[in-house]
């Protein structure tokens, strides 16, 4: 899978920043409900605190800073981005010329609810390549950055972790791909990584590669 290796048996792809460019919608959504329960969220501190975590990280967050979220946030959260995504979101450039052309088998894993990432795959247009195999957070009791979710789909799809590859774009996914015994590559192509040193920040959480283009995937 690195240069000299051969190839993996399996790839799984993050949803959101690596399949679609969600990540910036995401977080102004999280920011603007936060907002309407009074508890202040910048962009960037979503981005920091929650980037590839999933929603019952964020009301953990919250719990554990004493300040609780009432139990109408994840509705609201939830129904603010699939209005948003609906509307706004676009796929990662290049992806879907990337996933017609491999040759070996793929799945999605991701930390959000199965109902968002079916919207974003259908909202897309990628749908169709990934059919039913599409694992999330929900199906396991650790979220990222615990392995559970990717030796979950990796179980799933019958492959073994060391022939297991990751595409990821959070720190906590990265650190799910190499704690589940996978190699992982981190993708630096989403809008959110505009203006920060995304090569050094998933290169620092254990990345064995970084690449910003899908264009570039195979490349080494």
């Amino acid at each position: 899978m690195e240069q000299g290796r051969p190839r993996p048996d399996l790839i799984i792809f993050d949803c959101d920043g690596v399949l679609v460019d969600s990540e910036l919608l995401s977080c102004r959504c999280l920011s603007k409900v936060l907002a309407g329960f009074g508890i202040a969220l910048s962009q960037q501190q979503a981005l920091e605190l929650f980037l590839g975590r999933s929603t019952k990280a964020i009301e953990q967050h919250y719990r554990d800073l004493g300040q609780i979220v009432p139990e109408s946030f994840l509705p609201c959260l939830k129904s603010q981005v699939l209005s948003t995504f609906a509307a706004s979101l676009q796929p990662i450039a290049g992806v879907a010329g990337v996933v017609s052309d491999l040759s070996v088998p793929f799945c999605v894993a991701s930390s959000s609810d199965l109902d968002r990432v079916a919207l974003s795959l259908d909202v897309t247009g990628l749908r169709a390549h990934f059919g039913d195999r599409i694992y999330t957070a929900q199906m396991v009791r650790h979220g990222k950055p615990a392995p559970d979710l990717f030796l979950y789909a990796a179980e799933k799809m019958r492959v073994s972790p060391e022939r297991t590859l990751v595409i990821e774009d959070s720190v906590s996914g990265v650190k799910a791909g190499k704690a589940a015994g996978m190699t992982v590559w981190g993708f630096v192509g989403g809008s959110h990584y505009r203006g920060r040193d995304g090569q050094a920040i998933l290169s620092g959480a254990g990345a064995d590669r970084v690449f910003a283009r899908m264009s570039d995937f195979w490349e080494a």
